[in-house]
């Protein structure tokens, strides 16, 4: 990219919109600075004084209520989308058709057909299109990965992980686009989606999945008397409306390698309001993660008199993966956590649309044909589960 400064917009003012502009904002204070200009141009919803706020919130010049607004602005150069899955495709094609260089939340979209769509949208046009997959940039998911790739902890045998949210768990929050669409779209895309991703992360690509089993534990909801923000509650009516996806969802995973996997994922897992927990088994240890505790690992190598092995914590910092010259403290003992993730995954998309060679930037973000194998996954679930269990060729 030639120009001298990269303009950048956010189309989505909710929960993770603000995430997103957020990083936007502080991505060019992390490592040396060697990023162009960056102008924070607009921040766009719908809903205008959620954009209005967010964009006077995060420094941005102005706010828009279209994402057409942002894609006919000539001063954007790069936009996040971050809104609902359904929407997904009509405004990334649209942005993409103007030359705008784009990063998609996950999951890609609501259907396989628009992920495809999208992902040969992607592979045509002549500006960058990636998809957030923010937990690979978490410091510990990041060096548990490196430890595997390293052979440290040999090779993969298995995986379990669970992640419990309970922001649906109250029967009084009001109904969203959340709660609608097929089973399949809502906590095993919501939050299914990350676990998905992690597990190939560790270990390798995913073959087949089995066991796919959804529940509805709350069938209906009150609707809501104003404009329902990422997870936040709103005033609702007495009118109620139909919960038309899962609460709950769990499956068992095969990897080409032939390692083995389990995931359970909640939105209604009272008390956790993110709980997302990540193990993986080795042939020479073991590994694991949790988001209650984002600044360590639990480390467990089989080496040594068998009477002394045992997990044991490593505090994150200087050097683990992210940490190192990126954080103002980037020492051990001192905290981060999710957060984090989204100004991680925010520079690197800037730096790769700078131009900065990769050998010199932080892993790129995951291309669209990454976000439809993700997405792949999450449909041979909901086949499996709609079967009653059986196993399901990932892709077939």
């Amino acid at each position: 990219m030639s120009k001298s400064s990269i303009g950048v917009a956010v189309i989505g003012a909710g929960m993770a919109g603000k995430a997103h502009a957020a990083a936007y904002r502080n991505a060019p204070a992390l490592y040396e600075s060697i990023l162009p200009e960056v102008r924070l141009v607009s921040i766009a919803d719908a809903y205008e004084p959620l954009a209005k706020a967010a964009a006077a919130r995060f420094g941005y010049s102005r706010h828009d209520s279209s994402w057409q607004a942002i894609a006919d602005n000539p001063d954007i150069d790069v936009v996040s989308v971050v809104v609902a899955n359904h929407l997904h495709r009509e405004i990334v094609e649209g942005l993409l058709a103007a030359g705008k260089h784009v990063l998609c939340e996950k999951p890609l979209s609501d259907t396989i057909e628009s992920a495809r769509a999208m992902a040969d949208a992607a592979n045509k046009a002549s500006t960058l299109a990636r998809v957030g997959l923010t937990f690979r940039r978490a410091p510990g998911i990041a060096y548990i990965h490196q430890l595997i790739t390293e052979g440290v902890l040999g090779d993969v045998l298995h995986f379990s992980s669970r992640y419990w949210t309970d922001y649906a768990a109250d029967a009084g929050i009001g109904i969203s686009w959340r709660f609608k669409g097929p089973q399949g779209s809502g906590a095993l895309a919501d939050v299914g989606s990350h676990v998905s991703y992690l597990a190939e992360f560790f270990g390798g690509p995913v073959a087949e999945v089995s066991g796919g089993r959804f529940s509805t534990v709350i069938a209906q909801r009150p609707k809501p008397l104003g404009a329902v923000s990422g997870h936040g509650n709103t005033a609702v009516s007495d009118e109620l409306d139909t919960v038309e996806n899962d609460d709950y969802a769990t499956f068992n995973l095969g990897f080409e390698s032939g390692a083995a996997g389990t995931v359970e994922v909640s939105r209604v897992a009272a008390g956790h309001p993110n709980d997302l927990n990540l193990e993986v088994f080795g042939s020479k240890g073991a590994a694991r993660w949790t988001q209650e505790r984002p600044s360590e690992i639990q480390l467990y190598l089989s080496e040594g008199p068998a009477e002394q092995r045992g997990y044991r914590t490593v505090g994150l910092g200087n050097p683990h993966p992210y940490i190192a010259g990126g954080l103002p403290i980037d020492v051990s003992g001192v905290g981060f956590g999710q957060n984090e993730g989204f100004l991680f995954q925010a520079r690197a998309f800037l730096e790769e649309v700078a131009g900065i060679p990769e050998s010199e930037s932080l892993p790129r973000n995951a291309s669209f044909d990454e976000g439809l194998h993700n997405m792949l996954i999450l449909d041979a679930v909901a086949q499996s589960a709609a079967a009653g269990g059986v196993t399901v060729k990932v892709g077939a």
